[in-house]
C-alpha cells in the first residue's frame, strides 16, 4: 500500500485549522496546535499563501483561508448545482427523445459527464457518470468550446485526434464549425467520436449568463437521423430543456 505524502497530510491539516475555530491564526498557534516546528509550519503556510490557498493580514501577520479555496468551493457547488437544477429536465428529456440524455462540464481540457439518464428501455446499459469526453468531436465538447472562452483556447491547444474519418481536427475547419454552433444554437456530433452514434446538444447559462455546461442527447445514428437529417423535433427537445435548466439557475429567457 502506497504512503500518504507527508507534507500534503500537514497542508490538508493546516486548511481543516483554518476553517475552524478563530478566523485567523497566528504561526505560533498554527504550529502548536499541529505539533509542528516553526520552521515547518512556516514553509507549508509560504507555499499555500503562494497559491492563494492561504492569506496573511498585513497588520497582524495572522493566516487565514484565501481567495482560491472558495473559487474551488464555488466550482463544485456550480456543479453540483447544476446537476440538481437539470434532474426533472433530463429525466424529461431521455423519456420525451427515447434516448440517453448526459450533462457536461469543462473539466481539465475535456468534458466531464457529470450526470447520466439511461435510454427508457430495457437496453443493457453502462452509467458513464465521471467519464471525460474530448471537446473537440463531442457534441457536449464543441457547444462548450462555442460559448466558453476557457473551453475554446483549451480545445485549440490540444492535439485533436481523428477519431473517425469525419472528425474535425484543422484549426480553421473548427473555427468555422464553432461559428455554426454559435450561430445556430447549438451542435451536433455525427459519427465524428464513435462511429454508428450520434448526439446533439445545446448550452446551459448561469444566473450571470455564464456557460456553465451543456446537455446532450444521444442515441443510434440511424434513429437520430433517420432520413438524412437531425430530426428537429429533438434539436427542439435539448435546447428547449437547456433552456429550461438555464432559467433555474437564475439565467432568464435565452
Amino acid at each position: 500500500m502506497a504512503k500518504n505524502i507527508q507534507s500534503l497530510e500537514r497542508a490538508a491539516a493546516m486548511l481543516r485549522l483554518l476553517a475552524g475555530g478563530e478566523r485567523r491564526l497566528g504561526l505560533s498557534d498554527i504550529a502548536s496546535s499541529l505539533g509542528l516546528a516553526k520552521g515547518t509550519a512556516h514553509g507549508i503556510l509560504r507555499t499555500l499563501q503562494a497559491e492563494g490557498f492561504v492569506e496573511q493580514e498585513a497588520a497582524s501577520g495572522r493566516y487565514q483561508l484565501g481567495a482560491e479555496l472558495l473559487r474551488l468551493g464555488n466550482s463544485y457547488l456550480d456543479v453540483h448545482e447544476l446537476r440538481a437544477r437539470a434532474l426533472v429536465w433530463t429525466d424529461d428529456l431521455a423519456r420525451s427523445s427515447g434516448e440517453s440524455v448526459h450533462l457536461g462540464v469543462l473539466h481539465q481540457r475535456g468534458v466531464l459527464i457529470v450526470h447520466h439518464v439511461f435510454r427508457p428501455d430495457d437496453s443493457r446499459q453502462v452509467l458513464e457518470v465521471g467519464a471525460m469526453q474530448p471537446l473537440h468531436s463531442t457534441a457536449l465538447g464543441k457547444v462548450l468550446s462555442a460559448y466558453d472562452p476557457v473551453a475554446h483556447s483549451e480545445v485549440l491547444e490540444v492535439e485533436r485526434e481523428a477519431f473517425t474519418p469525419r472528425t474535425t481536427t484543422e484549426p480553421g475547419d473548427f473555427e468555422t464549425l464553432l461559428d455554426t454552433v454559435r450561430a445556430r444554437g447549438w451542435a451536433a456530433d455525427l459519427e465524428e467520436t464513435w462511429e454508428g452514434v450520434a448526439s446533439v446538444a445545446a448550452p446551459i447559462h448561469d444566473r450571470r449568463r455564464m456557460p456553465v455546461g451543456a446537455v446532450a442527447v444521444t442515441g443510434a445514428v440511424e434513429r437520430l437521423r433517420p432520413d438524412g437529417e437531425l430530426r428537429p423535433e429533438l434539436v427542439a427537445a435539448v435546447r428547449d430543456c437547456a433552456r429550461a435548466v438555464s432559467r433555474d439557475l437564475g439565467a432568464g429567457r435565452f
